[in-house]
């Protein structure tokens, strides 16, 4: 049915995308926007990869070529060598 195709879409792109959004109808689907997402309480990184993956859909692309998984954290921060593994790198001086 309609209601299946609805999730199927959402399960296919992956990142739990089906939990976090509430739809009933395939219709539904693409009437939403940004706005809608956010009332949803879809996080600024889901709602924008939903879009995107949708957008890309429209296209005619397929979900399994496209779908990706969320990009892991970063482990180093800061301002690229001089800080490694959470430590001050000196310089050799």
């Amino acid at each position: 049915g309609a209601i299946g195709l609805a999730e199927d879409f959402l399960k296919s792109i992956g990142r739990s995308a089906e939990t976090k959004v509430k739809v009933e109808k395939w219709d539904e689907l693409w009437k939403l926007d940004g706005s809608e997402l956010k009332k949803q309480g879809v996080g600024v990184r889901d709602r924008r990869y939903i879009l995107w993956a949708m957008q890309k859909y429209r296209i005619g692309a397929d979900p399994t070529e496209f779908a990706h998984a969320v990009t892991p954290k970063k482990k180093i921060r800061g301002w690229g060598p001089s800080v490694q593994n959470g430590k001050r790198i000196r310089s050799r001086r």
